[in-house]
């Protein structure tokens, strides 16, 4: 159980930016496939990236790592070993998804699993695009669940529509095609994160990309790298959101990856009327950055949809509470991704916002948040494991009167270990 009592002071000071969870877990799986050793600095030392890196050592990868930093011995895309005991994934859909795709591609056989949350998140949108490139793959639930089992084979490229906007059954498929026969070519409804295109285009792998059209050609040889991992806008966004809301508040947030793909949080919080100042752009590991500064202000209500959302997916649970304490009514189409995740995030915010005195409400697709109704009031809350509800319900307990008490705090750890530090911190 973690307890927040309401705020009596603003948010004022600064801090740096937790690493980026994605490119993290991209990094050491990518450097694994080069030939020779990749550097990467600033790596994630969270729960969900350490599953990536466990299960890559497990997969014959020499990985030594001091503090933040990591050095990736990589053996080639054929120099992988076959496992000798499950891969555990943890709570990484991530893991999961990348592994799967890279696995189907391997001479060897495999077994992926997760704890129970990650056992019971469909998989069955992966393994379906998979086997049409020959990949065996068999799964829990009538192929719908983990544990996997993969039986790696030869597989052939694809033309292939992506279902719904998705980095990571985008970023598997490329994984899957990069010693496939023949070219493969994927297309996305919506632009999604584009990590993976970006780094392994600077690995020296064969990637042509026009609009929302990917063009794979296999067998090219990835080069070793040294990677430095931007700030995560992920992690970013809960101080965001809470200096935004928070009277008087006033934070300096240092080294905030703005990849386009993933700063609609920003986008979005502006035209709400935030303040936000970027600072010092720069370029780091071909991935923009900037420092912000961010001041309360006061919001007005948004409608989120269409392309939109692929660009703010992870951040729509804390947009939800600056939502919350906008004046009108906000809607959010388009998001059946949320359902999804580590939670079914539009049932878990709203139905915990609605304990707090929040007039929201789930819908097939998205949710509605009727704003300004009033102020939030302190109830026992719960996470249900997952880290960015948990984040999230911590940034409206800042705001709510009386205390709150929210139950499975340590899903932070997921993603962002020193949040509850980090928050005490800038509220003192």
């Amino acid at each position: 159980m973690r307890t927040i009592s309401k705020s009596r002071k603003p948010l004022r000071g600064e801090l740096t930016a937790e690493a980026d969870k994605s490119i993290s877990h991209r990094a050491v799986i990518f450097s694994a496939l080069a030939r020779g050793e990749s550097v990467i600095r600033n790596f994630l030392l969270a729960a969900d990236t350490l599953s990536s890196y466990t299960c890559m050592e497990q997969l014959g990868v020499q990985i030594s790592r001091q503090d933040s930093l990591l050095r990736v011995m990589g053996k080639g895309l054929e120099g992988l070993q076959e496992p000798t005991e499950v891969l555990n994934c943890g709570n990484s859909g991530t893991t999961m998804r990348l592994l799967t795709g890279l696995l189907s591609a391997r001479p060897f056989f495999s077994v992926l699993s997760g704890d129970r949350s990650l056992n019971r998140r469909p998989m069955e949108r992966i393994i379906s695009p998979l086997s049409s490139m020959g990949a065996q793959i068999f799964a829990r639930g009538q192929g719908h669940f983990p544990p996997l089992a993969v039986n790696g084979s030869r597989l052939k490229g694809i033309d292939y529509t992506l279902p719904v906007a998705s980095a990571q059954l985008k970023s598997a498929l490329l994984l899957a095609a990069l010693t496939a026969e023949g070219e493969t070519i994927i297309s996305e409804p919506q632009k999604s994160r584009d990590h993976t295109e970006r780094m392994l285009r600077a690995m020296g792998a064969r990637i042509e990309l026009v609009g929302q059209r990917i063009r794979l050609c296999p067998e090219a040889e990835l080069s070793p790298q040294e990677f430095i991992v931007p700030g995560d806008i992920s992690s970013a966004a809960f101080f965001i959101v809470a200096a935004t809301i928070l009277p008087g508040s006033e934070l300096l947030i240092r080294g905030v990856g703005i990849n386009p793909s993933r700063s609609g949080i920003i986008d979005i919080l502006v035209q709400m009327g935030a303040k936000i100042k970027l600072e010092n752009k720069k370029v780091i590991s071909g991935e923009p950055v900037a420092d912000l500064i961010v001041s309360h202000s006061q919001l007005k209500a948004v409608e989120v949809e269409g392309d939109m959302v692929p660009r703010l997916i992870d951040e729509l649970p804390v947009l939800a509470v600056a939502m919350a304490v906008a004046s009108g009514t906000s809607i959010v189409h388009d998001a059946q991704e949320l359902k999804v995740k580590e939670s079914d995030r539009i049932e878990t915010i709203t139905g915990e916002l609605k304990k707090m005195g929040v007039p929201a409400h789930a819908t097939q697709d998205g949710f509605i948040i009727e704003g300004g109704a009033g102020p939030l009031i302190g109830s026992r809350v719960n996470s249900h494991g997952d880290h960015r509800i948990a984040m999230s319900l911590a940034v409206a307990a800042l705001l709510a009167e009386g205390q709150s008490v929210i139950s499975n705090p340590q899903a932070v750890d997921i993603s962002f270990p020193a949040f509850w530090q980090e928050l005490e911190r800038l509220s003192q």
